[in-house]
């Protein structure tokens, strides 16, 4: 009878085992499902109809690289068409990147593309896998509902739509004229990437229809451009080392930004600027431990005034150092820097500041740029000296 007992108690263990081993199996058929392909590798598979979901085939050596490859396969299809639909905010990138290459404009488009593909992607999950053990390869499912992306969709597209709303209404009716131009800079924004999520909706809907917004991005876009053309005039004034050439770099700047910059006080036209942008560059010789090269700092430092009240409303300092074989060399390659950085890094803070972008720091918690001029030396972070220029 114990023997029975045991016998039975072996056979119970030794099935509960084989049932644990095929659970284990058939939970990793998706991967290793031996020769049977399924249909979705072609396209066909009546669990994902292409009437309810988008689908996405990857292929790779592994099942990592092959989900990952599923879920790029959807990104491309919504990307493909907000790059199409991008031709109808020509006016609003033109804006964004006045006077910049094609590449820098680019990025600018693929910034929005991805922004707004991505957030569709949420809705893509695996569905199902197979590995074709013959060819070692891996192949994954991605499927996305087609009813619950439209729905996330639509919920962001509202939200936008309100937001757009509220700015363009505020910025009409306010006296403020940099006020009105961040409102309007903010509502396009706004709406492009709602044209955005308008492509993906396109994609999601069979009927390949999205859904208008109440305002066009291009007529906004001219709206804003007129605006800060006629209302907001700003002048430029630089002293010091090189004032000449460092002025026009600042200048030429700020225009691409999209600002306009007039060279004299009346702002041109009978427009009064609204804002001065002031400042002092300096180039000067320092002592550096390196026998094979001369040194040379540059140093700025500059206030955005408000021309009315003559308020300070934010201050920009920039600098740095270069080398060459001599001193002349090594002015001439400091000089050119100098007209870079202004341009581009300098010029981009002072216009994020007015359109409300980015807030730049009050004269005081700004350090300066340049060393104190009673000072008759000051060493730096690296440890080179400032000599103090000698006045001509």
């Amino acid at each position: 009878m114990i023997d029975d007992g045991r016998t039975v108690l072996r056979r119970a263990l030794l099935t509960m085992g084989c049932l644990c081993l095929i659970g284990t199996a058939l939970s990793g058929c998706a991967w290793f499902g031996g020769n049977q392909k399924p249909g979705w590798i072609d396209g066909v598979d009546s669990d994902y109809p292409p009437a309810h979901y988008v689908i996405g085939v990857g292929q790779a050596d592994n099942r990592n690289s092959a989900s990952d490859q599923a879920y790029a396969a959807i990104a491309r299809v919504f990307k493909a068409e907000v790059t199409a639909q991008s031709k109808d905010w020509e006016s609003y990138l033109l804006i964004e990147n006045r006077g910049s290459t094609n590449a820098e404009r680019r990025l600018t488009l693929d910034s929005v593309t991805s922004v707004s593909t991505d957030k569709v992607i949420e809705n893509v999950r695996i569905a199902d896998a197979w590995h074709d053990e013959n060819r070692g390869l891996y192949y994954a499912l991605a499927v996305m509902s087609r009813s619950q992306a439209e729905a996330s969709l639509m919920d962001r597209m509202a939200a936008l739509d309100r937001a757009v709303d509220s700015d363009i209404a505020e910025a009409r009716g306010m006296t403020d004229k940099l006020g009105k131009i961040r409102n309007l800079r903010r509502a396009a924004r706004n709406l492009v990437l709602r044209e955005a999520y308008n492509a993906d909706l396109r994609v999601i809907r069979t009927s390949g229809r999205g859904t208008a917004a109440a305002y066009d991005v291009n007529e906004l876009s001219n709206e804003l451009e007129r605006f800060l053309a006629t209302n907001l005039v700003l002048t430029v004034q630089v002293s010091g080392d090189h004032a000449e050439p460092i002025q026009r770099a600042l200048t030429e700047g700020l225009i691409r930004e999209g600002l306009t910059v007039k060279t004299d006080a009346a702002g041109g036209g009978g427009v009064a600027p609204e804002l001065l942008v002031r400042g002092t560059v300096r180039l000067f010789p320092i002592q550096v431990k390196d026998p094979n090269f001369k040194y040379v700092r540059w140093c700025s430092d500059f206030d955005i005034v408000e021309a009315a009240t003559k308020r300070v409303v934010g201050a920009v300092a920039r600098g740095g150092k270069e080398g060459h074989l001599t001193e002349r060399e090594a002015t001439a390659k400091t000089l050119r820097v100098a007209q870079r950085e202004l341009s581009s890094e300098a010029a981009t803070a002072i216009a994020a500041h007015i359109f409300g972008e980015a807030t730049l720091p009050a004269p005081a918690a700004m350090p300066a740029g340049c060393p104190r001029e009673d000072a008759s030396a000051q060493r730096d972070s690296q440890g080179a000296v400032y000599l103090k220029k000698k006045e001509e």
